[in-house]
């Protein structure tokens, strides 16, 4: 069978059968047409060691917009994804390697950048609230570190999913699972003002301000893009003089280091995060756990 007519099925499995996220059958996508850019025409039979070793290479050496080479976390995806696909191919009993022959690249773990507490007050302060950007950007700045959303996430967000009294709604997250968010009094108050200036109808809870106005039934042409608030945050970043790198993810890992600071439980925390493996949720500990700083405070170099 042709690679690409085999990836073709492949897609349509994960999104008919397996459920999975539009974002998600993108990337497997982007990820396994790499495969045919480097290697053109091939059937699953050409798939080998050999290829993929000499794939590897290629990819090793993959310029990027930002980079002279991708990261071994983004070439990891893309095994990940051949990986996959592999698995597929195997139950359909089609002639192709073996997924168990693939190994990731071994990788160092990310270090986790979270954002101090008067960091993320010089940061929340630099929207100008007297404009209606002004006011969204400050209430997305605050929904970010009181929920520890995934940025893509928050800009799927509609009004009508979140409850502004309770303050907490549910969210569909990675791998479609559903969990609880919670928010501040404060990022409430923010969301509230927000919409309360908005004089549109449209579906989205945040939205864009600029280029074309035209818009559908849906409100998907005014929705806010996570690339948007991207730029946003690392906008307000520079301008509050915070020299590291921030993101919102930054924002979710401060939500998350801020929770463990205050004595949360680790699971919890991966709870309100999504994670579905504990170990995801433990790369906080090491800067956060309150006990070792106690211990620290109380044995070392103690004068008598």
């Amino acid at each position: 069978m042709d690679y690409e007519e085999a990836v073709g099925q492949f897609l349509e499995y994960l999104e008919l059968e397996q459920n999975r996220s539009l974002k998600t059958i993108q990337n497997y996508s982007h990820y396994l047409t790499r495969l045919s850019d480097y290697a053109g025409e091939i059937k699953l039979k050409d798939i080998d060691a050999e290829l993929v070793r000499k794939w590897r290479m290629w990819l090793n050496r993959l310029p990027t917009a930002t980079s002279d080479e991708l990261s071994k976390i983004t070439q990891n995806y893309h095994l990940i994804a051949l990986r996959s696909f592999l698995r597929f191919c195997a139950k359909r009993d089609w002639e192709t390697m073996q997924p168990d022959k693939i190994e990731l690249a071994k990788t160092s773990r990310p270090q986790v950048t979270f954002l101090a507490p008067d960091e993320l007050e010089r940061l929340t302060s630099q929207p100008d609230t007297s404009k209606q950007n002004g006011l969204r950007d400050r209430a997305i700045l605050e929904l970010l570190f009181s929920s520890g959303l995934r940025v893509s996430e928050l800009v799927g967000l509609d009004r009508d999913h979140i409850n502004l009294k309770r303050r907490e709604f549910t969210v569909r997250g990675k791998s479609q699972k559903d969990r609880p968010v919670f928010i501040s009094d404060e990022a409430a108050a923010w969301i509230e003002q927000y919409l309360a200036k908005r004089a549109d109808n449209t579906k989205p809870l945040f939205i864009r301000y600029s280029g074309s106005k035209k818009v559908d039934n849906s409100g998907n042409f005014t929705r806010l893009t996570a690339r948007s608030v991207q730029r946003m945050v690392a906008r307000y970043a520079k301008m509050a003089g915070i020299t590291k790198h921030v993101s919102p993810h930054t924002l979710r890992h401060s939500f998350a280091t801020d929770l463990l600071m205050n004595g949360a439980d680790l699971r919890s925390v991966q709870a309100m995060l999504g994670h579905s493996n504990i170990a995801t949720t433990q790369i906080y500990t090491h800067v956060t756990d309150p006990h070792l700083k106690e211990i620290h405070s109380k044995f070392h170099a103690k004068k008598q």
